[in-house]
């Protein structure tokens, strides 16, 4: 289970102080929350760790550039 009342979370390097897109993360030895930093209550999607970390080589690699 995820505790969001302990979490640290960390605002993704790309984000800018601009107030753009915005995402930011979370992590336990399991799972890695992902939520809207402009939308800090709103939804969270929970990503185990082995998937997230597949999910971000894709990002790196282009994989889901438009």
């Amino acid at each position: 289970m995820f505790d969001h009342s302990s979490a640290h979370w960390r605002k993704s390097s790309r984000s800018d102080s601009s107030g753009g897109d915005c995402v930011e993360v979370a992590a336990t030895e399991q799972i890695v929350a992902v939520r809207d930093s402009k939308d800090p209550c709103g939804p969270r999607l929970l990503i185990g760790r082995a998937a997230f970390a597949a999910l971000a080589l894709d990002v790196r690699a282009g994989r889901y550039d438009r």
